[in-house]
C-alpha cells in the first residue's frame, strides 16, 4: 500500500477555491459560485460544499451572509489559519429558523462569573442553532450585558442578517480585540441532548469576547456534536 492518501473531499474543495482566491480568479469582494454551482463544477456533494465553505468563513478567506451568498475576504494574513468556533459563532448570520430564545434572563453563577459581573445580573441570552444540511450542527448561546445591549437588536427573536460582531460594531460601534477559548469533550446536558437528538459527546467551547482594554463583550457557549466536527490545527515546527 502506498503512503499517499488523498486528503477529504471537503478539503479538496477547501484548495480549489483558495487557489483561485490566490490567483486573482476570485478577487476580495466577489461572490462565490452559488453551493448549486459548486455541486456541479466540482462533482462534491452539497455537504461537503456547505462543510468547504464553513471552514473557509472559519479561517477567514470568505464571509457567508445569510440569504446572500458567500463573499471573497482574500488571504489571511497569517499562512497558519486555526478554526477558531467562537469566532465563527458571533460572525455567521442567522437564518430564519435559527434563534430559539432572545431578552433578558438573570445571569447564571458561571455566565456571572465570565461576564465580571455579580450572580443574577441582568443580562441579554441569545439561544441559536445552527444547520448543516438537516442536521444541526451546532447549539449555540451567547450573553451580553445590558450596557452592550441596550439599543440593539440581540433581544428580539428575527435572525441578524450579518452577524452578532458586525451588529455591535453597526450599532454600539464596540470593537473585537481577543477571544478566549475554552474546548473541551463532554457529555450534552439533557437539553442539548433533546435538541440535537443523541446523547452522543460533544465539543464543548466557552468563550469570553474582549476589548481592546481588555473588558468583556460577551460570553459564548458552543455545543458541537462530535459527529460532525473536528477540530485541526496547522503549526510550524522550529
Amino acid at each position: 500500500m502506498g503512503m499517499d492518501f488523498a486528503p477529504p473531499k471537503y478539503v479538496q474543495v477547501m484548495r480549489t477555491i483558495q487557489e483561485r482566491i490566490e490567483s486573482g480568479e476570485y478577487s476580495p469582494g466577489d461572490m462565490l459560485p452559488s453551493e448549486t454551482q459548486l455541486v456541479r463544477e466540482l462533482g462534491v456533494g452539497r455537504t461537503t460544499v456547505v462543510r468547504a465553505l464553513q471552514t473557509l468563513a472559519m479561517q477567514g478567506w470568505i464571509e457567508r451572509e445569510h440569504g446572500r451568498g458567500s463573499f471573497v475576504k482574500g488571504r489571511p494574513e497569517s499562512a497558519v489559519d486555526r478554526v477558531r468556533p467562537s469566532l465563527t459563532s458571533a460572525e455567521q448570520g442567522e437564518s430564519a429558523d435559527a434563534v430559539l430564545e432572545a431578552g433578558r434572563v438573570t445571569a447564571p453563577r458561571h455566565v456571572a462569573r465570565l461576564l465580571g459581573v455579580a450572580e443574577g445580573t441582568p443580562v441579554i441570552a441569545r439561544k441559536r442553532v445552527a444547520r448543516q444540511a438537516d442536521a444541526i450542527s451546532a447549539l449555540e448561546q451567547i450573553w451580553i450585558p445590558l450596557e452592550h445591549a441596550i439599543g440593539t437588536d440581540l433581544d428580539k427573536p428575527e435572525p441578524l442578517r450579518r452577524g452578532v460582531r458586525q451588529h455591535l460594531q453597526a450599532v454600539k460601534h464596540l470593537r473585537f480585540d481577543h477571544i478566549t477559548e475554552r474546548v473541551s469533550a463532554r457529555m450534552p446536558t439533557s437539553e442539548e441532548a433533546e435538541l440535537l437528538g443523541s446523547s452522543n459527546p460533544v465539543l464543548g467551547v466557552l468563550a469570553t469576547v474582549h476589548d481592546p482594554a481588555g473588558n468583556v463583550l460577551m460570553a459564548v457557549s458552543l455545543a458541537l456534536p462530535g459527529s460532525l466536527h473536528e477540530l485541526e490545527d496547522v503549526f510550524k515546527v522550529s
